[in-house]
């Protein structure tokens, strides 16, 4: 799916001073416009993943992570810690509740966060739309998949033949399988409990499980191209709101739907594909210093250098600005309670989702 890059609102800084002052009134010192690189000046940032190494979040995080800190004003440091745990939950909540306000950590979780927070699930301790979004390096679809020895290369097949899917939890590698069961009739036994993508790659290869509950299109191209080459994965159907340009014969999830009601239902579940790979930090954080983190996340997606890398690592680069995405979250969590609480009642929360 393609989507227009966006420019990021900027926030000035003071600059200026005062013409005069009262006579007998202290100096006011204006503020400098270098304050954010004075903060960021042998600083680092901590770059939360909320996943195992090795999955699409984990290696999108991490290939900005390389780059973004040149276009941070006083060039910080950027470290990766993994902080796998509840489908990105436990990065989430770290963020928003006990990591300093100060724009010295960025995380990236789940895209389906905004979409769980619409369905009212308890499991989400935190409001999803005062994460302060710095930018998407890649909104695309996500695909279903199985593994070439079941047998499944279809929604038809997979209506007849019950098979394993390793998920994470209470993400999207757990919602598609649960909706399309209650709404397209297959037959998936979803297993829980990996960490990440990655592991839930080595179990299709050890035949613990016989399908993927998500990844991202350019995910398979960019970490299993020879999955692809040599026909190891069936892409069942994509999750999107228009098909990706190099995938029009697998049908979209929204469009198997058989009545209005059920579409609504799906549509909402696929909208979350627009968050992609998303980085975030927590509320509270100085709007001057979020809005220097989305100037600089905007610059890395331009940067020759991200770019060629990119491209030589097999990574779609689709970007979405953070100012874009936090009007797409407030939409989602805006959804008619009525289809949010369909939806809920299909695929339900974490606690349902570890089951």
């Amino acid at each position: 799916m393609t989507f227009a890059r966006h420019t990021a609102l900027s926030v000035a800084l003071l600059s200026g001073v005062f013409a005069g002052v009262l006579v007998g009134a202290p100096a006011v010192s204006p503020a400098r416009a270098d304050d954010v690189a004075d903060f960021y000046k042998n600083k680092t940032i901590d770059l939360v993943i909320g996943y195992s190494p090795g999955g699409t979040y984990d290696l999108y995080a991490r290939l900005v992570g390389r780059f973004i800190g040149e276009h941070i004003p006083g060039k910080p440091k950027v470290v990766v810690r993994n902080m796998p745990g509840g489908g990105s939950r436990v990065a989430a909540g770290f963020v928003y509740s006990i990591a300093p306000k100060d724009g010295t950590v960025i995380a990236t979780g789940d895209q389906s966060l905004a979409v769980e927070q619409a369905m009212g699930d308890k499991a989400i301790t935190f409001d999803t739309n005062r994460f302060q979004y710095i930018g998407n390096p890649n909104a695309e679809n996500n695909t279903f998949a199985t593994w070439y020895t079941t047998g499944v290369k279809t929604i038809e097949d997979a209506r007849k033949t019950e098979i394993a899917v390793g998920a994470t939890g209470g993400s999207t590698s757990s919602q598609y399988p649960k909706a399309m069961n209650a709404i397209l009739g297959t037959k998936f036994k979803i297993i829980v409990g990996y960490p990440g993508g990655n592991d839930i790659n080595l179990a299709l290869e050890k035949g613990e499980v016989g399908a993927r509950g998500s990844n991202s299109w350019t995910g398979w191209k960019a970490t299993r191209p020879d999955w692809l080459r040599d026909k190891k994965i069936n892409i069942l159907v994509q999750i999107g709101l228009k098909k990706a340009s190099d995938l029009q014969d697998v049908p979209l999830l929204m469009d198997l739907a058989t009545n209005e009601a059920d579409r609504a239902v799906l549509k909402l579940l696929s909208a979350s594909v627009e968050v992609g790979r998303p980085l975030y930090v927590g509320p509270d954080v100085p709007a001057a210093r979020v809005a220097a983190l989305r100037k600089a996340f905007d610059e890395t997606m331009t940067d020759p250098v991200f770019i060629e890398t990119a491209a030589r690592e097999h990574f779609d680069i689709q970007p979405v600005s953070g100012v874009e995405m936090q009007r797409v979250v407030g939409e989602i969590t805006s959804t008619p309670k009525a289809i949010a609480d369909r939806l809920h009642e299909i695929i339900g929360g974490i606690e349902q989702n570890t089951k």
